[in-house]
């Protein structure tokens, strides 16, 4: 099973950006997900660590990877969106604990987004042959 791994590069109540790479497939795409708020259900980014995923079809997100056995939390998908603040001080989310993906990062509504997002997922289907993986989440942040 394919490893692919997650930095997290930056933090603010925007989101946590970061940077998910599959070095065997050259493939990088850029990541957002919530801040850090300790792992609390709904507001809070997951924690580091090693997780294995499971490709599966969910209602309108279509086919999404879902990162399985991450403690305290479950319904933690890899999906398309733009968003992923703090709603509690007022940003805009697409998420409540997943994992965005996109080509580029920048701005949309005046707050820090993800954009090209259902091009990223496509791409990352494809490259993993819509197969299962090894997430490694790794902190690096500035």
């Amino acid at each position: 099973m394919p490893t692919l791994f997650l930095y997290r590069l930056k933090e603010s109540d925007e989101g946590t950006e970061g940077i998910l790479i599959y070095p065997e497939q050259g493939f990088e795409c850029f990541t957002l997900e919530l801040p850090n708020r300790d792992n609390q259900r709904n507001i809070s980014r997951i924690p580091a660590g090693v997780y294995p995923t499971e490709l599966i079809v969910l209602g309108h997100f279509g086919r999404v990877y879902w990162v399985k056995n991450v403690p305290n939390r479950s319904s933690i998908l890899i999906h398309s969106g733009n968003w992923a603040g703090d709603i509690a001080k007022g940003y805009k989310s697409h998420v409540q604990g997943c994992i965005l993906v996109g080509q580029k990062m920048g701005w949309l509504l005046n707050q820090r987004a993800i954009l090209n997002s259902a091009p990223a997922r496509s791409e990352l289907l494809r490259v993993l042959e819509e197969k299962s993986f090894t997430l490694d989440i790794r902190e690096k942040l500035l």
